[in-house]
């Protein structure tokens, strides 16, 4: 017997399925409910020990909820977070819509516009830090316009590391589940023949995923008081010849979903990206202006997160807001493959 396991300790076998099920958050090749099932195995834990440790840690390998959620690994998603002006970080919106992830598992998705004003190491270092720092582990980032007012980005690049992709280009892909996650930079070129164009085009190529997820700052498509970024129609048409399925972005501090829709934004229910703008994680709101075509929910004055369930054929979303707000929406879709 792994000498790991003598002693028919249960404990064990909680310590060390829960240290896989943090490293499982982003990749599947790491199951924590197979450790539980190898630690019974060899330990011989009691029946009723083994049980509980089974049902925790298999229902969190597969993304259930104690609610009965359909199986799917949950991401979450916000842009738009740490703006503390004169307040102590404490007091800022961004503490709201930490404390709320606190309270959850999984990678989160964020959108940009991080570090008020400027994305200086300053403002990541006070602002952010004291705010988010605790969730930077399980956060996914693309950059924002204020993350470029200063050069470069460098502080970004610097705080998030390896995470951010490579410093100055800032696009990467990964897998989060059965999906095919891209993040993209809005800040830099996106023309169709753009060196970001050309490796948006051959990672799709390479990797045709049954479901993909797109992610980035600026919108294409928006219905608040700023204009909307048509630089991103270039890549907004690779996306849609490859088949992916959502688009989530931040830069207007407000919550938004559009229905599936082609380039240029009309309807397309069959093969249409469906939209996402949620950019509530705590800056201060804006209003919105000409509703666009296909815009199916707008809220403005709030802050929350995205929550998306990604199964293997389709997805579930809902708005999560802080403590002390109501707004909640919800919804499913399939994936096009």
């Amino acid at each position: 017997m792994d000498s790991r396991f003598r002693g028919n300790d249960s404990l064990v076998c909680a310590a060390i399925a829960i240290a896989q099920l943090g490293k499982s958050q982003l990749s599947r090749t790491v199951r924590p409910c197979h450790y539980f099932a190898r630690c019974v195995a060899l330990s011989r834990i009691g029946l009723a020990a083994a049980l509980a440790a089974a049902l925790a840690g298999c229902a969190m390998e597969r993304g259930a909820t104690a609610g009965g959620e359909p199986p799917g690994t949950v991401i979450y998603a916000v842009g738009d977070i740490a703006q503390c002006g004169n307040k102590p970080p404490s007091e800022a919106a961004a503490a709201r819509t930490a404390a709320l992830l606190r309270e959850t598992t999984g990678a989160i998705l964020a959108l940009g516009d991080l570090a008020y004003p400027t994305g200086s190491y300053a403002d990541f270092a006070t602002c952010f830090e004291s705010t988010w720092g605790e969730l930077k582990p399980r956060i996914l980032p693309v950059p924002g316009n204020h993350e470029y007012q200063t050069t470069g980005a460098l502080p970004y690049y610097a705080y998030f590391a390896a995470a951010a992709g490579a410093p100055g280009k800032g696009y990467y892909s990964t897998r989060i589940g059965a999906w095919h996650v891209v993040a993209l930079n809005s800040n830099i070129d996106v023309a169709a023949g753009s060196e970001q164009a050309r490796w948006l085009f051959n990672d799709l190529a390479a990797h045709n995923a049954g479901c993909t997820l797109a992610f980035w700052h600026h919108p294409l498509f928006t219905s608040a008081q700023r204009e909307s970024a048509p630089l991103m129609r270039d890549i907004w048409q690779i996306l849609y010849a490859g088949g992916v399925d959502i688009v989530l972005n931040g830069h207007e501090h407000v919550y938004e979903r559009f229905a599936p829709q082609g380039p240029t934004g009309a309807a397309d229910p069959a093969q249409g990206i469906r939209q996402f703008i949620v950019g509530t994680g705590g800056a201060n709101g804006r209003f919105f202006g000409r509703v666009m075509p296909n815009s199916e929910v707008r809220e403005r004055g709030i802050f929350g997160a995205l929550k998306l369930s990604l199964r293997e054929d389709g997805y579930t979303w809902q708005f999560l807001p802080v403590a002390g707000q109501k707004f909640q929406e919800s919804g499913e879709g399939r994936c096009h493959r």
